[in-house]
């Protein structure tokens, strides 16, 4: 088992979907044959999770505490955990998020983020947490995306979301429509192909990898009918990447474009802002879609759902998208150390 990488799951939220997600997926033992997962988390929420899943996950499933990544024993239905936080019993209620919960969740993601860094990790895997929260906890930071960032020195980084059929980064993130076209400029467009260009080679094994861009406005502008950022934005970034060697087309009418990505003829899409990329990519994906962050010095997938506070306990929750995360983690590191 030495030679399968090492992946840090962050267990999120301790009030979220989070620690019954991670029960749910390592009670999947096919997950045990392409890595070694460990659990950056809480002990006694984890336990608690488990005996309240049960029968719906293997009775002997079971905790082993380890204190390193190295001593994980890497066991179908044994979950190697790092003891982050020891939260006191009763404090945290499933659905109902406190500060405490906050400050823990944030703990998670640290120390996962400085053992990937130091080389002791081949890859994070974090499970969902809350912005609100974060911010009430004292870290003021848009999500996931920005703080880990932060942490690896990293000022330019995209966000892709992607399944098997279709993948797409995007441009603007979390941000008001009405803002978009003033923040959509040649520099920041070009970016984010570039990156994107470079991950799919990196990270997902694409030699040559083609990349269509999406246009802003119906119909790619209607050559100006119906806006001009296509002929003034995002073509001059286009041929700014072209001429950099990059295979990069575009910019296409958002209608059209997802259904040819999906269908073979582009690696990616790179999408002006969310909605305009994650409807068509939810649509096919809405079960085992994976959140990646592009561009860090570290690989972090992540699910691409949030929280769920509404079902927390229910044992309801999905763990899809987590069970995909983590084979996307292993791929991708996989590609890195071929590379």
């Amino acid at each position: 088992m030495k030679h399968l990488p090492l992946i840090a799951i962050t267990m999120g939220d301790p009030a979220g979907v989070g620690p019954e997600i991670i029960a749910t997926a390592l009670s999947d033992s096919s997950l045990y044959q392409c890595c070694r997962p460990v659990v950056l988390g809480d002990p006694g929420i984890l336990s608690s999770i488990i005996l309240s899943l049960l029968p719906k996950i293997p009775k002997e499933l079971s905790l082993n505490i380890i204190s390193r990544p190295d001593q994980a024993r890497a066991m179908p239905c044994v979950i190697d955990l790092i003891a982050i936080s020891e939260l006191k019993p009763g404090i945290i209620q499933p659905g109902l998020p406190v500060v405490e919960g906050g400050r823990a969740m944030v703990d998670y993601i640290v120390r996962a983020v400085e053992m990937t860094m130091k080389g002791e990790i081949g890859a994070i895997v974090t499970s969902p947490i809350s912005k609100v929260l974060m911010h009430q906890a004292g870290y003021i930071y848009d999500g996931h995306t920005q703080l880990i960032s932060h942490l690896t020195g990293t000022s330019d980084y995209v966000m892709m979301l992607a399944g098997q059929r279709l993948r797409v980064a995007l441009v603007t993130i979390h941000c008001a429509l009405k803002d978009i076209p003033g923040i959509l400029d040649r520099e920041l467009i070009y970016k984010t192909i570039a990156i994107t260009a470079k991950a799919l080679q990196k990270d997902f094994g694409f030699k040559s990898p083609r990349i269509a861009v999406a246009a802003l406005n119906p119909h790619a502008g209607e050559a100006g009918l119906f806006g001009s950022e296509e002929r003034e934005i995002i073509g001059p970034a286009i041929q700014m990447a072209a001429k950099e060697g990059l295979r990069v087309e575009g910019p296409f009418p958002a209608d059209t474009l997802f259904h040819r990505a999906a269908s073979g003829q582009y690696d990616a899409v790179v999408a002006m802002y969310h909605d305009q990329g994650l409807i068509p990519l939810k649509l096919l994906h809405f079960s085992d879609a994976v959140n990646i962050t592009l561009g860090l010095p570290i690989i972090r997938t992540s699910v691409d759902h949030g929280t769920a506070y509404d079902i927390a306990g229910t044992g309801q929750a999905d763990p899809s998208s987590l069970k995909a995360a983590i084979r996307m983690a292993v791929s991708m590191a996989g590609n890195r150390v071929s590379d």
